[in-house]
């Protein structure tokens, strides 16, 4: 008897059950349809595609014991695709059956004033402010939300609108990011991936009693109109590249222009050969202290192979356990999700290497090589809009058909190709960016589109910048982590010219990465080129600025940024 989680067999539960074990509370998971009757309470940890969600739990025999479980009448917390079974169906898998205990439908968000998917934190508004039991829930704090599908308030249908406890807006679409009635309280967004804020959500629901979660009364209905500006907040993501150093142990460098290793000579003179792989901390270590400092999102990034590890014994599956041990905002980990094969011969595809790493307590992977090579495929594939067709197989289609688009990140690493304004005629002059007569001397007068590499940049490849992003975005990329090579490093600011052209390319979010030097250079780049995250490294590993500060610049600036 007592508090199971059920888990059905995709997506990050792991990270959860870390957040439950920090506050205190016991549980166990449902392994069989037998559990239901053991369970008291029950959470839906749920994590990716709609379709994918109904699949496994219709699979492994749990789909009507969930349904009775409900219909019991005791206590279910559903999470994000645990808050959407309770619909009658999606349109992300409309051939799938939801729950049907919620007599609604749920949409897509539309990108025409918007990214899309909703990737970040936002804040969430009651229909009854009067109302005692908001279920730990705060206003003035932001929660994390990631997904393209959402429920929304409908207010003028009585028989939708009882389920309504809460609403979130984000560009002109108010959504349900909570319901509750009777037995039954979900969010769309996820407590455990939302900093104490989220903590607190899931600690109130679970420290009151078992008869006080099964007998929630509906919500007033009240209308609720778009407002002139949503509660959506700007990221600052802190990000580790982790590799072996000469000693073999794993710790987080800096490269300047992708070289990670020492470069000093004697009297200050620059040596020509390498010295040792800068070594800027312990990763776990580090993603520790950068949650405590309030970055909003953590990525990973594996620029060691270990090719002669094992899948399963890869360091990096170790270093994302341990960090999301202590770490309760998103983890992305990039590097080597691919299709692999072992030492021993055994091979494993790019969508079962990104399932280990999300079952480890990563909330998305990274593809960065791979995703190169699969939009010069579907490229030789034509089609009316000129992108090409994928043919399914590739690590991006895979991974978003299995685990959602927003699962899926596609770092990016361009580089600057000089060509001469007035006479180039070549495939890419339709993006050509030109040099400011009142810019850096260097680039006056000079124009120059931006080249795709592979493998750490130490290989070009025949792509723009503009054809990589519009392809992955057709593939099912849900987010763009853009790299300047260029810029890595330099302290001289994010490449504007760079971002702002992939900006307007594609309708995902798209990340700011390399060259920030100043807490200036993050505004500086919210404010020019309208991007919803900045990234930066070196400036966050060395202490030259802090975390805290950057937040403080921007809301200087009118910058929307989480402080709760």
């Amino acid at each position: 008897m007592g508090l199971y989680l059920l888990d059905y067999g995709a997506g990050n539960v792991q990270s959860l059950a870390n957040t439950l074990k920090k506050l205190g509370h016991e549980f166990q998971w449902i392994s069989s349809p037998a559990d239901f009757h053991k369970a008291t309470s029950l959470i839906f940890p749920g994590v990716g595609a709609f379709g994918s969600a109904i699949d496994g739990l219709i699979s492994r025999g749990l789909y009507e014991p969930l349904r009775e479980y409900i219909a019991s009448g005791k206590p279910y917390f559903g999470i994000c695709i645990g808050m959407q079974v309770l619909f009658r169906s999606s349109l992300e898998s409309p051939s799938s059956t939801g729950l049907g205990i919620i007599p609604s439908d749920i949409g897509v968000f539309t990108n025409v004033d918007k990214s899309v998917p909703h990737m970040g934190w936002n804040s969430v508004e009651f229909l009854d402010p009067a109302e005692t039991a908001h279920e730990g829930l705060d206003p003035s704090a932001s929660y994390y939300f990631v997904h393209s599908f959402r429920a929304a308030y409908e207010w003028e249908r009585p028989e939708v609108a009882q389920w309504a406890h809460s609403t979130t807006q984000y560009g002109q679409e108010v959504f349900l990011a909570t319901v509750r009635k009777g037995n039954v309280f979900a969010c769309q967004f996820h407590p455990e991936k939302s900093g104490q804020a989220g903590l607190r959500v899931l600690d109130a629901w679970l420290r009151s009693s078992e008869a006080e979660r099964a007998t929630s009364l509906p919500t007033p209905r009240v209308a609720r109109h778009p407002k002139p500006k949503d509660g959506f907040t700007k990221r600052i993501i802190a990000c580790m590249d982790v590799r072996s150093n000469d000693d073999g142990d794993l710790v987080v460098t800096k490269g300047d222009q992708y070289d990670v290793r020492e470069r000093t000579g004697t009297d200050g003179v620059q040596a020509q050969a390498a010295g040792a792989v800068r070594n800027l901390g312990k990763p776990v270590a580090l993603a520790a202290r950068y949650y405590e400092e309030g970055a909003d999102e953590l990525c990973l990034m594996n620029i060691t192979s270990f090719r002669h590890s094992p899948l399963l014994d890869q360091p990096m599956l170790a270093v994302v356990r341990a960090a999301a041990e202590t770490v309760y905002v998103p983890l992305t980990i990039g590097g080597g999700i691919k299709d692999t094969v072992d030492p021993d011969g055994t091979p494993h595809s790019a969508l079962e290497v990104a399932g280990l790493y999300f079952r480890a307590g990563a909330d998305k992977v990274s593809i960065a090589t791979e995703a190169v090579f699969a939009v010069e495929k579907m490229r030789t594939r034509p089609s009316a809009d000129g992108l090409g067709e994928g043919d399914g197989t590739s690590a991006i289609e895979t991974i978003a058909q299995a685990y959602g688009r927003q699962a899926v990140v596609v770092s990016v690493d361009p580089r600057r190709v000089y060509v001469d304004p007035a006479t180039y005629d070549g495939p890419y002059k339709d993006e050509l960016v030109f040099g400011k007569p009142d810019g850096p001397e260097k680039e006056r007068g000079k124009a120059w589109w931006y080249q795709c590499t592979v493998r750490g940049g130490r290989e070009d490849r025949p792509l723009s910048v503009v054809q990589l992003v519009k392809g992955v975005e057709k593939l099912g990329a849900g987010e763009i982590l853009l790299n300047s090579i260029d810029r890595d490093g330099t302290g001289l600011g994010y490449d504007l010219d760079l971002v702002a052209l992939v900006r307007r390319s594609v309708r995902i979010p798209v990340v700011a990465s390399s060259g920030a030097g100043r807490k200036e250079h993050f505004v500086e780049v919210f404010e020019k080129t309208g991007v919803e995250a900045a990234l930066a490294a070196g400036i966050f590993h060395r202490r030259e600025v802090g975390i805290d500060e950057v937040k403080e610049a921007l809301a200087a600036a009118n910058i929307n940024v989480r402080t709760a």
